[in-house]
């Protein structure tokens, strides 16, 4: 199959300016291929953020370079890194980041617009997606009236409006109850399966992350298995 995501010896260190480094990442090196479902593991500070914001192109590494679909990120322009988070890799948050004052649909239409889509487009594709993640009622809904699963779903499709090849989840299940958690997972997986997504996801949940196909453990900013 084709690798996908391609990590090569990438460090990342944090607060050199200020006279205390303290390193995230040390020669993190692996490779994902397409269409696979991977969770990144370990306890709490062992890099797992710090790898997805480097896969995001949210941050660049010191060290080593980052290939996600052929494209080298340390190569990109701030243009093109904007570029490719709009439209390559979809970002959910553990605490959903919905702009409160849109509604569901208005929050999954609008990085369709910002993307170029016009807006019959967008609203059709947000239609779509809210339909695929199971809260189509809940389209003229806002933030402060769904529940929590509700609004990850939500999240779910608004990053996948722009139909990105590459997922990035961070503790998408961290602030759900165990039901709703366990309906995000499945959801994933399915989405998988259906839209051949890429999906990375960070996660210290051993039942989180039985619901991946694949898995990297992180300790102390070292891949260890």
């Amino acid at each position: 199959m084709e690798r996908f995501v391609v990590v090569e010896n990438v460090g990342k260190t944090y607060g050199a300016e200020r006279g205390a480094p303290v390193a995230a990442l040390h020669g993190v090196g692996f490779t994902l291929e397409k269409g696979t479902f991977t969770a990144l593991v370990g306890p709490s500070g062992c890099g797992k953020s710090t790898l997805l914001h480097l896969l995001g192109a949210l941050d660049a590494p010191d060290t080593g370079r980052l290939v996600v679909d052929g494209k080298d990120l340390a190569l990109l322009s701030e243009t093109e890194r904007d570029d490719y988070r709009l439209r390559t890799a979809g970002t959910v948050f553990q605490f959903f980041n919905l702009l409160p004052t849109m509604s569901a649909g208005e929050n999954v239409i609008l990085p369709a617009l910002l993307a170029g889509a016009s807006p019959r487009d967008a609203e059709e594709r947000a239609t779509r997606l809210l339909e695929t993640v199971g809260v189509a009622a809940k389209a003229s809904a806002f933030p402060y009236e769904m529940s929590g699963g509700e609004r990850q779903r939500v999240a779910i499709a608004r990053a996948l409006v722009n139909e990105p090849a590459l997922l990035l989840c961070d503790e998408p299940t961290g602030s759900l109850d165990s039901k709703a958690g366990h309906a995000v997972l499945l959801l994933l997986r399915s989405l998988v399966e259906t839209v051949g997504v890429t999906i990375v996801m960070a996660t210290h949940s051993p039942d989180a992350a039985s619901a991946a196909t694949g898995r990297l453990s992180l300790l102390d900013g070292r891949v260890v298995e």
